[in-house]
């Protein structure tokens, strides 16, 4: 995934992975230092979000989450760029608590997602419960997380973002997870002298949220697209705007191959890296092997997979 953070010199956005949280029956915390090396290595991917979406994290209990932020922390010192932690909660409480703890173990900035089962009605109630989350990590810099098809919540960013920094003043800037163009657009449009993040979260779209002024993208697939949207990320810096289409729109062969779930991710991460990714949590299903197979023969046609047999690796996570 890529982060691109306010207040310092830009060249080219920064890739941003959001990581998938590995499993068996309980969190397989032994191969977070594997997945650390696969991303740095393998992906040119230092800069990773914990606990979001992709990590599973509202499935987790409180003390699951603040070990995995601590894995991620400590295995990727000296080794990645940026850990943010997403610290997002239906209760409040909850949620200050994770902001605390990722300050107190030396995170490197906190996303929240809005509560989506009791509701914030407008903005302001909105903004109240996030400034009442950053103040809890108040040295941290502050994200929203826009994700309204998962939340509910039908709050405009735009809207959202005049004048947040007045009533938190961490707030760095945006995790943008909806295909609302116009949205993101004038949330671009409206803020350009505040020097805030605007960190994309559609990778099917990133192309033309770059174009549109993101800095940044968040995504699930630079798991294992990280390398190839870091060469995407090169050419549209370089103008060279045929080559980064051609990158995206073989991005999009990908993706309607395989799928954006966190299942089928965790099976394709499984069958790229080697590294067993486990099922994902209930309510959700763990990948069958049906789609494994024909994710692995996808991937192979589409010359994706660099060993022509699978059969000594760990594939638990996607049987």
């Amino acid at each position: 995934m890529c982060l691109a953070l306010p207040g310092k010199s830009l060249q080219q956005p920064l890739v941003k992975n959001k990581v998938v949280t590995p499993m068996r029956k309980e969190i397989n915390f032994s191969v977070i230092g594997q997945y650390v090396d696969y991303l740095v290595k393998e992906q040119g991917v230092k800069n990773v979000f914990v606990n979001g979406t992709t990590g599973e994290g509202l499935s987790l209990s409180i003390s699951e989450r603040r070990r995995v932020a601590e894995e991620w922390v400590t295995k990727g010192r000296n080794k990645l760029d940026q850990v943010v932690i997403h610290v997002g909660a239906l209760s409040l409480k909850e949620s200050q608590e994770l902001a605390q703890h990722a300050a107190e173990i030396g995170a490197d900035g906190i996303a929240v997602i809005a509560p989506f089962f009791l509701k914030p009605w407008n903005k302001d109630v909105l903004i109240n419960f996030l400034k009442e989350v950053a103040a809890a990590a108040p040295a941290l810099p502050f994200y929203y997380y826009h994700i309204p098809a998962l939340t509910g919540i039908k709050i405009r960013a735009e809207e959202l973002l005049d004048g947040i920094q007045d009533k938190i003043p961490t707030f760095q800037g945006l995790k943008f997870s909806d295909t609302d163009l116009l949205d993101f657009g004038q949330c671009v449009d409206q803020n350009r002298q505040r020097q805030f993040a605007f960190l994309f979260g559609v990778d099917e779209q990133l192309l033309s949220a770059l174009v549109m002024g993101a800095t940044g993208a968040v995504g699930s697939t630079y798991n294992y697209l990280g390398k190839k949207t870091n060469q995407m990320l090169e050419a549209f810096e370089q103008k060279d705007f045929s080559v980064a289409l051609n990158y995206q729109s073989h991005f999009l062969i990908y993706f309607s191959c395989l799928g954006f779930g966190v299942s089928q991710t965790k099976a394709i991460m499984t069958l790229v890296s080697g590294i067993p990714m486990g099922p994902p949590r209930l309510p959700l299903q763990k990948a069958s092997r049906e789609f494994t197979d024909n994710a692995e023969a996808k991937l192979k046609s589409l010359n994706f997979l660099s060993f022509t047999s699978l059969k000594d690796r760990n594939l638990e996570a996607c049987s």
